[in-house]
């Protein structure tokens, strides 16, 4: 065994011994992340309800254990109160479904799945603003608030949900939602330098390109680490699904200036243009989400010059696994220490996050070429 799938067989291995430990309490609820040590549970409306039971899926794919697939599922049905409710649906529809009833789906053939999967689907379209060519992110935050103009970068990661309904129904009209809001994020997201805008705010009617929010990242010319990750690997799934060279070009310029500006340790800060005097906190999450990215887009590219990216995203998992992992540590659930998921907020930094968790699990689980990815 060579090195590589040697360290990430071990980092399999401990990852399973963990989350069977941590699901006896974690259970079918929806955790975001972890305060104290302990995951912090969440309502099955909040946008990283879909990661618990991702993570699930992926060690149920190899370990066939019984018990993460009944907790997956349940988790899956859970979600079905919130389509009910309506009302907290936002853009994160895409995360949301797609690893649950979509990873159900392709692993199971559930029909039960693929009919959320697509109501799902049609939710997510229903987003799409003409004018302007973007899915709109949120919905208001409090009364008289008005962000239908709004659009971020995260919502890459939700248009393989359209891609799938496409491909499951044969009816184009989902594709071409996807492809027109990815074309829109080619044009106004990601920067010349591969550095990417958080939030762009257009004006709802018109479609005119209004400002630049600095959302999650330190201020609008920033450059938010976890903002790039999602670039890399969003666009490199919209190229997955529609071969446009387009989007390669800008998976590569986003994922160059993302390994340009990693430390030696190759675990992204926050942020990767802070001023002096501001806290220069890892981002773990960013860095896993990266990884998966930078080994697809290894795969995209068929090795024709593209052997930076793989070896990046494998110093990543690397360094996560053997500079961040909480394996031995009982008082802590997360996987993945480090985490930063708002410091502009003041909220969840420095800690374990789900969606980091996932993600480290998905990139070993591409690495010892396990199965086919769920988005």
């Amino acid at each position: 065994m060579d090195f590589e799938k040697d360290w990430a067989q071990q980092a399999w291995e401990k990852t399973m011994q963990k989350v069977s430990e941590t699901s006896q309490r974690i259970g079918d609820r929806f955790p975001h992340a972890s305060v104290d040590g302990v995951y912090k549970l969440e309502p099955a409306s909040w946008w990283t309800a879909g990661f618990w039971p991702g993570l699930l899926w992926l060690l149920y794919r190899e370990s066939k254990d019984e018990s993460f697939k009944q907790l997956a599922e349940s988790c899956e049905q859970q979600l079905d109160q919130v389509i009910s409710d309506y009302y907290k649906l936002d853009h994160d529809i895409g995360f949301m479904w797609t690893l649950t009833s979509v990873a159900r789906y392709k692993l199971l053939g559930a029909e039960d799945s693929k009919r959320r999967g697509l109501l799902a689907a049609n939710l997510l379209a229903a987003r799409f603003n003409v004018n302007g060519n973007y899915i709109r992110a949120w919905n208001p935050w409090c009364e008289g608030e008005d962000n239908s103009g709004w659009a971020i970068i995260d919502c890459m990661m939700n248009l393989p949900l359209l891609h799938w309904a496409s491909e499951i129904t044969g009816d184009p009209r989902y594709k071409h939602i996807a492809i027109r809001h990815a074309d829109m994020a080619v044009e106004h997201f990601i920067r010349p330098d591969g550095s990417v805008n958080h939030i762009v705010i257009f004006d709802p009617q018109t479609g005119e390109k209004l400002e630049v929010n600095g959302g999650q990242g330190f201020a609008p010319e920033s450059a938010w680490s976890r903002g790039t990750a999602w670039a890399i690997y969003g666009m490199t799934l919209s190229h997955l699904h529609t071969g446009d060279p387009e989007y390669l070009d800008a998976a590569k310029r986003a994922a160059n200036f993302f390994i340009a500006n990693l430390p030696e340790d190759y675990v992204p800060h926050w942020d990767f243009r802070l001023p002096e005097g501001i806290p220069a906190y890892r981002d773990s999450s960013a860095g896993a989400i990266a990884a998966c990215g930078l080994l697809l887009l290894d795969e995209q590219l068929g090795g024709e010059g593209s052997a930076l990216y793989r070896r990046a995203g494998e110093r990543i998992l690397h360094s996560l696994f053997t500079n961040y992992g909480a394996w031995e540590s009982e008082s802590e659930e997360g996987l993945i220490l480090h985490g930063t998921s708002h410091f502009p907020e003041g909220k969840n930094i420095d800690v374990p996050l789900i969606y980091g968790d996932y993600y480290f699990v998905e990139g070993l689980s591409r690495l010892l070429g396990h199965g086919e990815l769920f988005w």
